[in-house]
């Protein structure tokens, strides 16, 4: 994919010396509708887009259980994620009258919040700890809003931005691709549905059975890619049970959809309408093509999703740059 190609995640010589580098905190810079244009334009959204899109490249026909280099950082941030999981075991949820939005969860995100910057700096080398600040706002901001105990596309969209930083101060390199997906993206996947779960969440913004789930968009598109010229699974294959059941540890779309099913009740065609429609495109490029093209339009192209992102200076809000 040439705009993928183009945009890969650069590698740590290719920018400014990261240890000279002014790092700053992320702030909001898309106040009004209006200022969607700025980020549509930014480098910001050049270096987001076409680091999913190199993912989405990288991960093209192969299963996660595929052989892969995994290296010291992708250890260091399982390690990170593992440590939040295992901070909702140490945070049960609470007795409350209402069912959904535990207010538990407020006590282990305080956790995080307090604790970001040491986590991060377990990740990142001490060449590089000016960066641990401006890095680590990413990871507080992809795990949901602490005050309507909430999450949705636009945090998981945070967690990629916090991928996409580490990437470009050359933390992460362009050989651990297949692991930023396979191993910890995929981690933190099993991070988020355990918080939906344990504190019932509420889905951020959601569309209801007209959005195509209510929690997450990435794991749909790059899943898809894992699954281009599979030989025999197709996407009509995805909403049948058999199939899911005995597929989905290879592939992170199926596993999307096993969970969809653990946690609604009903036919499938009527609690996620979207993802049935999906079932009759022919072939997993197209559906491929399609997802990516809705993620633009129904995520990165939406007000109530962007108002939220934060720009710094590795994902800065200016004009991409031509040069």
């Amino acid at each position: 994919m040439a705009e993928g190609e183009r945009q890969a995640p650069p590698d740590s010589s290719e920018e400014t010396p990261a240890a000279t580098q002014n790092f700053i905190i992320p702030k909001k810079e898309i106040h009004t509708v209006p200022d969607m244009g700025k980020w549509k334009r930014s480098q910001a959204y050049a270096d987001y887009i076409g680091f999913i899109l190199t993912l989405n490249e990288g991960v093209k026909g192969k299963k996660l259980t595929f052989e892969y280099k995994v290296s010291e950082a992708i250890e260091k941030l399982v390690a990170l994620l593992n440590t939040l999981d295992r901070w909702i075991d140490e945070t049960p949820p609470m007795d409350q009258p209402s069912r959904f939005g535990n207010k538990a969860f407020r006590t282990w995100y305080a956790k995080l919040d307090q604790e970001a910057e040491n986590l991060v700096a377990t990740v990142v080398p001490t060449h590089l700890a000016a960066a641990v600040p401006e890095v680590a706002v990413y990871l507080k901001e992809s795990v949901g809003n602490s005050t309507r105990i909430d999450y949705g596309t636009g945090h998981e969209a945070a967690f990629a931005a916090f991928l996409c930083c580490l990437c470009k101060i050359g933390v992460l390199r362009v050989d651990d691709q297949i692991a930023i997906v396979f191993k910890v993206f995929n981690r933190y996947l099993e991070v988020m549905r355990k918080l939906q779960k344990t504190y019932r969440m509420e889905p951020a913004g959601s569309q209801g059975v007209w959005g195509l789930d209510d929690f997450q968009f990435l794991p749909f598109i790059w899943g898809s890619s894992q699954l281009i010229d599979h030989p025999y699974l197709e996407p009509r294959h995805f909403v049948d049970e058999k199939a899911v059941n005995e597929n989905h540890k290879d592939f992170m779309f199926l596993e999307c959809i096993l969970f969809i099913t653990e946690m609604k009740t009903g036919p499938f065609a009527e609690h996620s309408n979207q993802l049935w429609n999906i079932s009759a495109v022919p072939t997993w490029s197209k559906v491929n093509q399609g997802l990516i093209r809705m993620y633009k339009a129904e995520c990165l192209e939406k007000f109530p999703v962007i108002q939220h992102f934060k720009f710094g200076s590795l994902l800065p809000i200016h004009p991409v740059s031509l040069c």
